[in-house]
């Protein structure tokens, strides 16, 4: 069975589309981005975000913000897919940390975007002292 990518290309933007009573919903990924970035650089024992490749990195040094970097949505049948690229402090728990991460990013976008988020998975990409 083929999964769906419920995803469409507006403009350059791809967006998140659900239906409630009210109408349809659509919630860019940059927004989604965001509000992960915000509720990860929250979390004690995050340092920073950081790019994801080389090619993202130097995209990114001309942008003014920093809160989306190190993030990566992907959305597929009402569901969404976040990926964390982090760097830690040093001397905490690693995994405390990640779960403490992962908890606190599914929490803030679903009550963002009032989807469910199915995967939160955080990749630790170094330790700063």
């Amino acid at each position: 069975m083929w999964q769906i990518l419920y995803a469409r290309f507006l403009g350059g933007i791809l967006t998140v589309d659900t239906n409630n009573y009210y109408g349809n919903i659509s919630i860019s990924d940059n927004s989604i981005r965001i509000v992960a970035g915000f509720a990860a650089l929250d979390c004690y024992g995050v340092v920073d975000l950081v790019s994801r490749s080389i090619k993202d990195s130097a995209r990114e040094l001309f942008k003014k913000e920093s809160y989306s970097k190190g993030i990566k949505i992907s959305h597929i049948d009402n569901r969404i897919y976040i990926d964390v690229y982090c760097i830690l402090k040093y001397g905490v728990s690693i995994s405390a940390v990640a779960e403490s991460l992962r908890k606190a990013v599914k929490y803030s976008v679903e009550n963002f975007t009032g989807m469910l988020v199915d995967a939160v998975n955080v990749h630790v990409v170094g330790v700063r002292v």
